[in-house]
């Protein structure tokens, strides 16, 4: 009898056990999934802040290029990741790229950084993060414009060892209690754009259909 008992009480134990791992895989998956779609919404929206619509007349969705595997350490990747190409009458004017800073403050920063022909840069957002609220969050452009400071500005122009922050030397302002993250911030946008100037053939070579799509 009290081996029946234990019998059924250890099926019922692992039934729930499989009932409770079934749901929690469940939620797991629902939640990843919405978090790379908005992850997905926000990097779309982004697109369109650092190239506008009016500069374009191609689908800058869909008008892209893996990232050549050589330029993957240098961004912080560990996966293929899609480069973005803009076009004004089938000449590509920009491209914009995503990169990992990986020595926030604390971990990751990903980051989508247009660059134009010229090698300028069209604009830098922040895709996610993981930094201190009201100290590295001024990386968003909700909570502080100090992205914007990256506008228009390329390799040279400031020269390339002032591509840091003002505690090291360099030109850009860092946070009041928070030097780490604008650190990797600068560090990484300055890298992205030695890595469009060694690929710049490849990248902006205008022969492909504009809005295909390239593996």
């Amino acid at each position: 009898m009290l081996g029946t008992s234990i019998s059924k009480n250890s099926l019922l134990l692992g039934f729930f056990a499989l009932v409770t791992a079934a749901v929690l895989a469940s939620t797991n998956l629902a939640t990843r999934d919405r978090i790379t779609a908005a992850e997905r919404e926000a990097a779309e929206r982004a697109l369109f802040e650092l190239v506008p619509q009016e500069r374009i007349d191609n689908d800058l969705l869909h008008d892209t290029l893996a990232a050549p595997q050589a330029m993957w350490a240098a961004l912080g990747l560990q996966v293929p990741t899609t480069i973005y190409r803009a076009r004004r009458d089938g000449e590509v004017i920009a491209v914009i790229v995503t990169a990992v800073a990986p020595d926030g403050y604390s971990g990751d920063i990903r980051l989508l950084v247009g660059v134009n022909r010229d090698g300028t840069v069209a604009g830098t957002r922040t895709l996610s993060h993981k930094e201190t609220p009201g100290l590295g969050d001024k990386i968003e452009l909700n909570k502080s414009n100090w992205m914007l400071s990256f506008d228009g500005l390329r390799l040279g122009e400031p020269p390339v060892e002032d591509w840091r922050v003002k505690k090291d030397g360099g030109i850009f302002d860092q946070f009041t209690g928070a030097t780490i993250t604008p650190r990797a911030v600068v560090a990484q946008v300055r890298r992205v754009l030695e890595q469009v100037e060694i690929h710049h053939a490849q990248l902006f070579e205008s022969t492909d259909t504009a809005g295909e799509i390239h593996e």
